[in-house]
């Protein structure tokens, strides 16, 4: 290692010469800091995967990651802690860190919705308020009893705001993900805690800037004040200069076209040159990073394009080297003997008796039940990045020594890492529902209103969900077909917390409000309310945020709270421009299966190959030929009763191809050496009550011959075998959309069964082989000794929501109990 004159370390070269010219690559800046980007990478994301089964939150992870690499673990090693982290390497480390938590506060502030939390309900403010309040009293009383023991440096003013900062913080990001994580959004439990913590969040930072502004190393109050009134007067500049350049900006960016990168450019300096002058202030230049976050126009597309433009950058690879740095400022081994450790009891019963008992004394005023004021007060005992903020700045200006620090730091990991077990034993919402009769489309009472939970992945299949709604809604008289679009979303550590919640609170599609509309939003929004407006379908917009693994239980329980009778999922598999099918995922199919398993009404999987074409067409542009492969068995029928009802459309053309075996054979002689799970399924589909075959046929032609359907064509072919039957399907032509029952009465028509949910026939008509056109409906009409529940069905519930909130409605629960 060189030294300069002064005897001190030299500074770091940029870039080596090669290991080959005899430079070790760890004493220059670039590759020793790519190395520790790479480590801290791969050991955060180690860390959790293993605390994924406990579905514990990234950023805790993070911290023991973090932790981990500092002087309380591996850095103990001195040998280990001189290469990979030396003491000169940590100014550029702490940089770009720092660089990346900028951005980071930037996107937290750019997806802060200001127009929700002026909606805060009185409960949700009370909350907030003693959330913050007793926490902040505690804090004060616990720092004169940790300045009289082990922080008696310092001066007491700055001291007695950091901690009470420090034990009132709720981390809004962080909450949000574990409320998803357990399925809370749309609870009122979710509900609450996600208001109270945003008005917790701003409430902090103001906090924070005053405690920064306390803490500068001159000691007269009249310098505070000068930096409280420049921070004010910067906010203000913001307010009225910033703000009105950013919504001209915000105007030219339409919706549909690219953001011109100049716009880009100059908002991310802006965010730079915000963070120099609120540093320069004296408050930090995280506060001026997340002020422009926070006066970014949030309609249009250009809020969305910066997020997506730094992202997955700032989150997955800048923002753990700020715990790292964290971490390495960490030092577990100062809290030793009893009373260090008595003091860490201390803070953390403090931490957890103020935010808990605040919490829970105002929800039971506010006459809230109370386990669910019980897990309100854990949920807003969450801490997170906000935390660790706070105690590195208040570390970095001496107002926390090593010891208090680590326990502070601990105290923030314990709190986090107890909220998700200890809210999933004490509230288990349940899934609740009132018995319904109409769970199939089969039905005697024809006229009844069919209600249907038609799911969707993205955007693409929007058009083709719209056109199938147009082709089932039937002629008879207004009203009688009422639709849930539920648009399907998976949770992964990418998504945005606070849009997921705001996506969530509105129980809408995430673009169904058209200021939060991203670039497809828009489009789709005009097609789902000029579709409404021209129709006489009710359509009303859902949304589900979970993983792929556990989607299902959103699915079943909304069709069972909205009495659904039939749940259209999109296929795994979506064609590409060649024709042939791309899978999606393990986790799309997995969910199909799933609900296909639990599903308390019919079933059908939409294998789509733009039914309609790639818009959607008007009601009398409508022009499909529809064709029913009719094995028999249970589900054949659920398909024809299905594509009866199409029939009633003056544009649906339909085809009933009904498969007759030769005399004394039967179709089902090859499924013997098959699948057995498919032969198995396709046996019971066969032994049921109800109508039979013949029956369901001798009704098509009733309606038929009295006028009451047009436009039907029966045909009967006579089959000996599996490959004649591919044949003659492969004759038909180019229809528009096939339908079949999942467990059609036939071997199956390929020879092996590569998605049993299809069943014999729905797995022919997937093949990529089979056709580029047609799209297949592969339907399973409910057997209600078959499939499983996820719901209790009770007599009456008493806590009804309506099904569309208005306008500034929070309430998002789905239950529906007074339609019927």
């Amino acid at each position: 290692m060189g030294t300069n004159e002064t005897g001190c370390p030299a500074p770091m070269k940029a870039t080596s010469n090669g290991s080959f010219q005899g430079d070790n690559p760890l004493d220059y800046a670039l590759p020793l800091i790519i190395l520790q980007i790479c480590l801290v990478v791969v050991l955060t994301r180690a860390l959790a995967f293993l605390l994924k089964p406990l579905r514990q939150p990234r950023v805790i992870a993070e911290i023991i990651g973090g932790i981990l690499l500092g002087p309380s673990a591996l850095g103990r090693n001195e040998k280990f802690l001189n290469t990979v982290f030396p003491k000169r390497s940590l100014t550029v480390l702490d940089t770009i860190a720092s660089i990346g938590l900028l951005f980071f506060l930037f996107l937290v502030g750019l997806e802060l919705d200001f127009v929700t939390i002026r909606r805060t309900g009185k409960k949700a403010l009370a909350i907030a308020a003693a959330g913050i309040s007793l926490p902040f009293i505690l804090g004060i009383g616990t720092s004169f009893i940790l300045r009289s023991t082990i922080n008696n440096g310092g001066r007491q003013a700055p001291f007695l705001v950091f901690m009470g900062v420090a034990l009132s913080i709720t981390a809004f990001p962080v909450l949000a993900r574990i409320l998803a994580e357990l399925k809370l959004l749309t609870t009122d439990v979710g509900r609450i805690s996600m208001s109270a913590a945003a008005v917790n969040d701003v409430t902090a930072w103001i906090l924070l800037a005053l405690a920064i502004a306390l803490s500068g190393s001159d000691t007269s109050p009249l310098v505070s004040v000068w930096v409280l009134l420049t921070g004010t007067g910067f906010v203000i500049f913001c307010i009225v200069v910033l703000r009105p350049a950013l919504a001209w900006v915000a105007r030219r960016s339409l919706d549909g076209e690219p953001v011109k990168e100049v716009y880009i450019c100059a908002t991310l300096t802006a965010v730079l040159a915000a963070g120099f002058v609120t540093d320069t202030i004296g408050i930090h230049a995280l506060f001026g990073a997340f002020v422009v976050g926070i006066v970014v126009p949030k309609e249009g597309p250009f809020a969305g394009v910066l997020i997506e433009k730094i992202e997955d950058l700032v989150s997955g690879i800048f923002l753990p080297l700020y715990f790292v740095s964290s971490g390495l400022k960490t030092d577990v081994t100062t809290i030793r003997g009893a009373r260090s450790w008595g003091l860490l009891v201390l803070v953390i019963t403090n931490a957890c008796l103020g935010k808990i008992g605040g919490t829970v004394f105002v929800s039971m005023l506010a006459k809230i039940p109370f386990r669910e004021a019980l897990a309100l007060g854990f949920l807003m005992n969450t801490k997170g990045l906000v935390e660790l903020i706070v105690l590195n700045i208040g570390k970095d200006r001496k107002v926390l020594n090593d010891q208090t620090f680590a326990i502070l730091v601990l105290m923030a990991l314990f709190t986090t890492f107890i909220t998700t077990p200890i809210v999933t034993l004490i509230y288990k919402p349940a899934r609740r529902a009132t018995p319904y009769k109409h769970r199939t489309v089969q039905r005697k009472d024809t006229d009844s209103e069919l209600r249907m939970l038609a799911c969707f992945h993205s955007a693409r299949n929007i058009p083709t969900i719209i056109n199938l709604i147009e082709s089932s809604r039937g002629t008879r008289r207004r009203g009688r077909l009422c639709v849930y679009a539920m648009h399907l979303m998976e949770l992964s550590e990418r998504s945005s917390a606070i849009s997921m919640v705001q996506r969530a609170r509105r129980n809408g599609l995430p673009f169904w409000n058209k200021k939060q509309a991203g670039q497809d939003g828009n489009s789709v929004v005009v097609a789902f309310e000029a579709y409404h407006q021209l129709s006489s379908v009710t359509v009303r917009p859902m949304t589900a945020i979970s993983h792929l693994s556990t989607i299902h239980e959103d699915i079943v329980t909304s069709a069972q709270q909205k009495r659904a009778a039939l749940i259209v999922l999109p296929f795994h598999k979506q064609q590409r421009l060649d024709g042939a099918m791309e899978s999606l995922g393990h986790g799309f199919r997995h969910t199909n299966r799933e609900v296909l398993r639990y599903a308390p009404c019919s079933v059908a999987i939409l294998v789509d190959r733009g039914f309609g074409g790639a818009a959607q067409v008007s009601s009398s542009d409508v022009s499909y030929e529809v064709v029913v492969l009719f094995f028999g068995g249970r589900d054949d029928r659920e398909a024809l009763a299905y594509a009866l009802r199409m029939a009633e459309h003056p544009g649906i053309i339909l085809t009933v191809l009904r498969f007759v075996p030769q005399p004394g054979k039967s179709l089902l002689e090859e499924a013997v050496n098959g699948d057995k799970s498919v032969r198995v399924g396709i046996e019971e589909t066969l032994l049921d009550e109800g109508p039979t075959d013949e029956e369901c046929i001798k009704e098509m032609k009733e309606k038929v011959d009295s006028g009451e359907v047009k436009s039907i064509t029966l045909e009967e072919k006579v089959v000996s075998g599996r490959a004649e039957s591919v044949s003659v399907i492969k004759s038909l032509g180019r229809c528009n959309l096939f339908l079949v029952g999942r467990m059609a009465a036939t071997a199956p028509l390929v020879d092996r069964t590569e998605c049993p949910e299809l069943g014999p026939v729905g797995t022919l008509l997937a093949s990529s082989e089979f056709s580029t056109t047609a799209s297949a409906l592969v339907v399973q009409q409910y057997k209600p000794t078959a499939n499983l529940s996820l719901v209790e069905e009770v007599a009456e519930i008493h806590d009804y929501v309506p099904d569309t909130p208005t306008p500034g409605s929070l309430h998002i629960r789905q239950n529906d109990s007074s339609l019927a």
